[in-house]
Parts: C-alpha cells; structure tokens; sequence
C-alpha cells in the first residue's frame, strides 16, 4: 500500500506540515490511529493514491529539518527552530508512529543547538560555561546510544513497505544517513561521500542524488521527490 494518504501541506515551497485530512473525510483521530489503520482507513475512502511512501515522505522531511538547521543559526531564529523541530516530530508520527525514542533524538538535537549558538553568540559565566560545555559532552553521548535504537525501528517500518525493492534500499539507505547527521560534528572521512549498506546494496548519498549499487555491479540512480499536500517518495533508474 503507498503512502498517498498522508497529506502534507506546505507553509512555503521549503516546508511540509501535515494537515487534516479533509479529502479522506479523516479529521480528528489520525494521531491517536495506529500507522497501519490509518492508512487503512484512508484507502477505503476512496481517496487517490500516487506512488508515495512512509519512509519517502519521512526522509523528506528529515532532510528538510537539517536543511532547516543549517541556515537558522543565530541566537533570534530560535523560535523557528523550535517550529521545525515540532514539525517533524508530526511528521514522525504520521509515518513511523509514536516514538519516544525518536522524539528525544530531536529533543536533543535541538537542544545542544541552542546551547552552541548561546556559547557563540552570547557572553555566558565562566561557571555557566563549563556546565553547559559538560552537559554538551552528556547529550552527544546520548545521541550516540538513541541513533541505533531509531535505526532499527526505521528497519522495522521498511520492512512492511511496498514497491521496489531499489528504491526501498535506497530510502532506507538515506534515512539512516540522516539519522547519522542528528548533531553530526563533520563530514565523511577524506571527503567521500556518505555510504552505507542496506542488505546486499550499497548506498551512497552524493547531495543532489544517491546512488544504489546492486552485488552484480549494477547501478541505480535516485531522487527523492516530494509533493505539496501529498508526500515524499523515492524513484531510480539504471544508469546504463
């Protein structure tokens, strides 16, 4: 089943939010709906579906969060920050589910960034600065424990999704690169690109596009793509 019921809305060309599901006559319950039945519920509606995906429309909004955070970085952006946080916390939910873990992840995320731009922006005590600096060391220890635990659970949510079994890799691939990039301190090592393997393919995430790599040698180009008010989703091609 795809993931076109779950709408998105968009507050300017570079955010998605979800909003109420008015089309599918689904307006109240769809937190307190498990992921499976919303869907579910969604499809005997009657409303149309296209060839989007949970982990697409997921990793669409995870990329737009750091891309978000990227450019909100003086000490005023702060409210914003805090929006976006939220809003992928939404996000999480319509498509993953309900997850403590992942949620504090973002938690965390968000707050050691504020506490980077109050050491760089601001004129903090000495006393206050060795305190922050010290829970700082606290919360990338943590992140490190919560990444693997939100990997798995990302595995699980793959595991149950339809289509291609390229594009499935290569989502799956990029969502748990940008777990990674959760208070990420740089980089790829030598300045290559960012890979990882998802069963027997390698994933590569060189920016624009990644690339999917079968153990035949075969290679697949893929984008994601993502649609005002409907979702996210994952398309490749051969490279020939």
């Amino acid at each position: 089943m795809t993931a076109g019921q779950l709408k998105v809305a968009a507050r300017s060309p570079s955010r998605i939010n979800f909003i109420s599901l008015d089309r599918c006559g689904i307006l109240d319950g769809m937190m307190k709906l498990s992921v499976t039945l919303l869907f579910v519920v969604a499809a005997l509606s009657g409303c149309a579906t296209q060839n989007f995906s949970r982990g697409g429309t997921l990793l669409s909004g995870l990329n737009q969060y750091h891309g978000d955070m990227r450019s909100l970085t003086s000490e005023s952006r702060w409210p914003e920050r805090q929006r976006a946080a939220g809003s992928l916390k939404t996000i999480i939910t319509g498509t993953v589910g309900a997850s403590p873990e992942f949620y504090r992840l973002i938690d965390l995320d968000l707050r050691k960034r504020e506490f980077t731009v109050t050491l760089r922006d601001t004129n903090v005590r000495p006393d206050r600065k060795r305190e922050m600096e010290e829970e700082l060391i606290a919360i990338d220890e943590e992140i490190a424990a919560l990444k693997p635990v939100v990997k798995t659970q990302l595995s699980v949510v793959s595991n149950h999704e339809p289509g291609d079994r390229i594009e499935n890799a290569a989502t799956l691939g990029l969502l748990g690169l940008a777990v990674d990039n959760f208070s990420s301190t740089g980089g790829s090592r030598s300045g290559e690109a960012p890979s990882t393997r998802v069963g027997p393919y390698l994933v590569t995430d060189l920016g624009a596009f990644s690339t999917v790599r079968t153990p035949e040698g075969q290679s697949y180009r893929c984008n994601v793509f993502s649609v005002p008010e409907e979702g996210g989703g994952m398309r490749c091609e051969p490279v020939p």
